[in-house]
C-alpha cells in the first residue's frame, strides 16, 4: 500500500472528484468511495473552521501578534470551500454560498470588540447577526439540498455550532479555561455530525453523481472517526506547543485536552485491537510523542539546543515505534515503513508549524498548520483503509441497524436519517459521542 498515493483523494477540493479506481463491489466494505469522498472533504473543511474560528477570536482578544495570521487563514478556509461547493451546485450556488458564510466570519470581529468593550449593546448585536446567519444559512442549505436536508434540522445544527464557538469564547474571557477547552472538544465534534448529515442529503440528493454509493456506510464512519481523531491531534499538539511558548495561563488546560483526547483516542483502538493492543497503543503514543512536544517546547524556552535535538529525537524514534504498531496491528494492511513515513511527515509539519511561530513567521505557520491539519484525513483514509481490508466482515453492509439511534436530523431522506452511522467498532465510538454532545446541546438551547 503506499499511503502518499492514498493521501492523494484527501486533499481534493473538489466534491464531486471521486476516489479514481477505487471504487469496489458492493459487497466489498470500501472507504473509497464517491460518497465517502464527500464526507472526508466535508469533515475537514467544516472541522477546519470551527478550529480557526475559535483560534481567531481568542488570538483577537489576547490582541496576540498572530491575530491577523489566524483571521487570514479562517477567511481561506471559507474561500477554499467555494470551489467545492461549486463543484456541486454550480458556480452561482458556489457564489451565493461564499457571501453567506465568508461573511459571517465577520461577526466574529464584533463579538471580540463587544467583548473587550464589554458593551452588551454591541454583544446584543452581533448575536442579531449570527442568529440572521443562522436563518439565511440553514435557508440555503435546505433549498440547495431540496429539502433532503431539512430546513428545521438545519436550523438546529447550524444554530448548535454558533453557540458552541460563542461558549468556547465566552469561557475563555472568563479565564474559565477548562470549561472552553471541553466545549472546543464538543463543538468539534459536532462538526462532524454536520458533514454526516450533509452529505447523506447531497449523496441522496444526486445518486447518480456519487455513484451511488452512501456516505453513512460503516466503512465511511470508521473514515470520518479516524478523520476526527487524527485531526483534533494535530490541532491540539500546535496549538498546545504555541500557548507552552508563549507560557499562556490555559496551557494545562490545552494538555488536559490532549490527555482526554489519547483516551478517546485508546478506546477506539480497544473497540478494533482490544484492551492489549490499547495498552500498547498509549504505551507508544505518551512517551516519545505527547511528551516530546512539550520538551521541545521547554528546551526551546531555554534556548537548550542539545535539549531540543534530543527532543525531536525521540519524535523520529516515536514515528518508528508507532509506524511498527500500526503494521503489527492491521496485519501489514498498512506497511509499517509506509505508516512510518507518514508519521515523521506529519512531525515534521507539527515542528514546522511551531518553529515558524517561533520565528514570528506567523502567515507561514498558519500555512503550515493548514497543511498539517489537511494530511491528517489522508492518514485516517490510509488507516481505515487498511483496517477495512483487514476486517471486511466487520464493515460490511451498508444500512444502520434498525436499533440504533438517530442523529436528531430526523425528516431528511431515508439515507439521511440514517446517517447516524452504523454503529460498529471505531466509528461507533465516536458516532456515539457526537450524537451525545448534540442531543444535549439542542435541549440547552
Amino acid at each position: 500500500m503506499n499511503l502518499k498515493k492514498l493521501i492523494v483523494p484527501a486533499l481534493s477540493v473538489s466534491l464531486l472528484i471521486p476516489t479514481a479506481g477505487n471504487v469496489q463491489a458492493a459487497e466489498k466494505p470500501t472507504v473509497n468511495t464517491p460518497a465517502s469522498q464527500l464526507r472526508a472533504d466535508l469533515d475537514y473543511l467544516l472541522s477546519e473552521h470551527f478550529v480557526l474560528a475559535v483560534t481567531a477570536m481568542t488570538k483577537s482578544y489576547d490582541g496576540a501578534k498572530d491575530a491577523e495570521a489566524a483571521n487570514k487563514a479562517l477567511d481561506q478556509n471559507a474561500l477554499d470551500m467555494t470551489p467545492a461547493i461549486a463543484s456541486v451546485y454550480g458556480e452561482e450556488g458556489a457564489a451565493e454560498f461564499e457571501r453567506i458564510f465568508r461573511e459571517h466570519n465577520n461577526y466574529t470581529d464584533d463579538l471580540v470588540n463587544a467583548a473587550k468593550d464589554k458593551d452588551k449593546n454591541a454583544r446584543a448585536d452581533a448575536e442579531k447577526e449570527v442568529a440572521e446567519f443562522v436563518e439565511e444559512f440553514s435557508t440555503f442549505l435546505s433549498t440547495a439540498t431540496e429539502g433532503k436536508l431539512p430546513k428545521e434540522a438545519a436550523t438546529e445544527a447550524v444554530k448548535v455550532h454558533e453557540a458552541q464557538v460563542l461558549e468556547v469564547f465566552d469561557n475563555y474571557v472568563e479565564g474559565d479555561y477548562k470549561e472552553a477547552n471541553e466545549t472546543f472538544r464538543e463543538g468539534y465534534k459536532h462538526m462532524y455530525v454536520i458533514s454526516d448529515a450533509l452529505s447523506g442529503a447531497i449523496t441522496t440528493q444526486m445518486p447518480e453523481k456519487f455513484e451511488n454509493t452512501k456516505s453513512d456506510t460503516p466503512a465511511a464512519d470508521l473514515r470520518s472517526a479516524l478523520n476526527s481523531l487524527a485531526a483534533e491531534h494535530f490541532a491540539l499538539a500546535a496549538t498546545g506547543m504555541q500557548k507552552g511558548f508563549d507560557q499562556k495561563e490555559d496551557y494545562d488546560f490545552v494538555s488536559w485536552a490532549e490527555d482526554a483526547h489519547t483516551a478517546d483516542f485508546k478506546a477506539a483502538i480497544a473497540s478494533i485491537y482490544g484492551e492489549e493492543g490499547a495498552a500498547q497503543f498509549e504505551k507508544v503514543w505518551q512517551g516519545n510523542h505527547i511528551n516530546a512536544q512539550s520538551e521541545i517546547v521547554a528546551a526551546t524556552l531555554e534556548g537548550d539546543e542539545a535539549k531540543a535535538k534530543e527532543a525531536k529525537a525521540k519524535l523520529d524514534q516515536f514515528a518508528m515505534d508507532f509506524g511498527a504498531f500500526l503494521g503489527a496491528a492491521t496485519a501489514e494492511n498498512l506497511p509499517a515503513a509506509d505508516a512510518e513515513k507518514a508519521i515523521k511527515a506529519h512531525e515534521d509539519l507539527v515542528r514546522q508549524t511551531f518553529d515558524q511561530y517561533v520565528a514570528g513567521d506567523y502567515d507561514a505557520s498558519y500555512a503550515s498548520f493548514r497543511e498539517g491539519y489537511k494530511y491528517m484525513f489522508g492518514v485516517g483514509q490510509a488507516l481505515g483503509g487498511a483496517i477495512v481490508t483487514q476486517m471486511p466482515d466487520k464493515f460490511a453492509g451498508s444500512e444502520m441497524p434498525s436499533d440504533m439511534p438517530k442523529t436528531g436530523f430526523g425528516g431528511a431522506s431515508d439515507s439521511t436519517s440514517t446517517s447516524a452511522i452504523a454503529l460498529t467498532g471505531l466509528g461507533s465510538l465516536l458516532a456515539i459521542s457526537a450524537l451525545f454532545l448534540f442531543r444535549r446541546k439542542s435541549m440547552n438551547q
